[in-house]
């Protein structure tokens, strides 16, 4: 069965091994998420769970959502996520995922938004470097040339321009689950993983 399971960022720590060394570990605040539907393949397509995660009040949920968490026969919910499995059969409509279901060791992928910074330039977006500040240049963090004269006379879509940066859906793959803490929902990951405080995340088994 594979595992996966919705939380929330709360902050960093850190940790120490029997050894004595220090290790830097991120808090998820993971689950309870309750199973709100399955997807198969002979009446959907394919096969994925879909859980929900953060219970909030009823007349904060569209009439839609919640007809759809009373049909599960689960209490309103903030967010819903799809997890794809190759095979639903371990999970039941109804069923609640804990923050159990990993133990000390397990390698993860976590998915989250990463932290927005605004409007950047070039050097800070894409870590271009600057112009140069001798011979009467001016042009020091600028963006440059565009790189094209009569052909193809256009600037393309992936040129690194300044614009928008951060606040974009990021995974970090292979991260290992340093501790489990069942009676408070927590898990303890080593690294740092994307997102703000309080940010969503979505916690899967490694695939590497």
């Amino acid at each position: 069965m594979k595992k996966a399971i919705l939380g929330t960022k709360v902050g960093m720590t850190q940790l120490f091994r029997e050894d004595g060394t220090m290790i830097p570990v991120s808090v998820v605040l993971a689950g309870p998420c309750p199973v709100v539907q399955k997807k198969t393949q002979e009446h959907d397509g394919y096969e994925a769970v879909q859980v929900a995660f953060k219970p909030i009040r009823e007349k904060l949920c569209t009439k839609p959502m919640l007809g759809h968490f009373k049909k599960a026969g689960a209490q309103a919910h903030r967010y819903t996520r799809e997890f794809k499995f190759d095979d639903t059969a371990a999970f039941e409509v109804g069923q609640v995922i804990k923050a159990d279901i990993f133990a000390n060791g397990d390698a993860v992928d976590v998915t989250g938004t990463s932290k927005g910074k605004g409007f950047a330039g070039n050097i800070k977006r894409w870590n271009q470097a600057r112009g140069r500040k001798t011979h009467g240049s001016h042009s020091y963090r600028v963006a440059g040339s565009m790189g094209a004269c009569s052909y193809p006379g256009e600037v393309f879509r992936s040129k690194h321009l300044p614009g928008h940066m951060g606040f974009e859906r990021s995974t970090v793959q292979n991260l290992e689950v340093v501790r489990v803490d069942a009676d408070r929902n927590l898990l303890l990951i080593k690294g740092a993983i994307p997102g703000a405080k309080g940010g969503l995340v979505m916690v899967r088994e490694s695939v590497k």
